[in-house]
């Protein structure tokens, strides 16, 4: 199996990639945030690759980093969610911005990407969820709240949230409630209760 791709980027566009790699060209399926990332025709690259082999024929998808490589596999175990469709999610949204909606059961977001209605999106949260590692649902938590000053303190009473059983989405917006004069003056475990008692 073809794990990745080291070698001259000759063709980009938003879908699809060609890479030179000891003088063969292969042709890459990429999300858009791949996209982004890719040099100009003629750079250097470095793209990982999911090799998919069905019966009649194979293709290769690439990306940009590790996190859109695992979501789009964790996408294929969902039962009707093909190649096209992980690839259209991936496209939609962020990695991270996927790990958060699944974590959070964020149905209406998951059904707002173009191929996946709400029975799709209920069953993507059905059966992943379970397969978020605690490491990247904080991540996913972590890149959601709002930059400033007292970020990292949101972050940590988010994330004390989460693990006495909140929704990730609810505690959010629990944390976010607290206002900026009260989350300066107040350490993590003071927002944590200011966040549970509404005060």
């Amino acid at each position: 199996m073809i794990t990745l791709l080291d070698g001259t980027l000759e063709a980009k566009d938003p879908t699809r990639a060609v890479v030179v790699c000891g003088g063969v060209g292969y042709e890459v399926h990429i999300p858009l945030s791949s996209f982004d990332r890719l040099p100009a025709p003629g750079g250097r690259c470095r793209v990982l690759t999911h090799h998919h082999v069905w019966a009649d024929g194979q293709a290769l998808y690439g990306f940009a980093t590790e996190g859109e490589r695992r979501m789009f596999r964790l996408l294929l175990d969902v039962s009707g969610i093909g190649p096209k469709t992980a690839l259209s999610a991936l496209s939609g949204l962020s990695s991270r911005d996927l790990t958060a909606a699944i974590v959070g059961g964020d149905v209406k977001r998951l059904s707002s990407i173009s191929g996946i209605g709400k029975k799709t999106a209920e069953r993507i949260v059905l059966e992943l969820r379970d397969k978020i590692t605690d490491g990247e649902a904080m991540e996913a938590i972590a890149g959601a709240i709002e930059p400033g000053p007292d970020a990292h303190k949101r972050r940590d009473a988010a994330l004390a949230l989460v693990s006495l059983g909140y929704k990730q989405s609810e505690a959010q917006k629990m944390v976010a409630a607290i206002s900026a004069e009260d989350a300066a003056a107040a350490s993590v475990e003071d927002l944590v209760r200011r966040a549970l008692t509404g005060h």
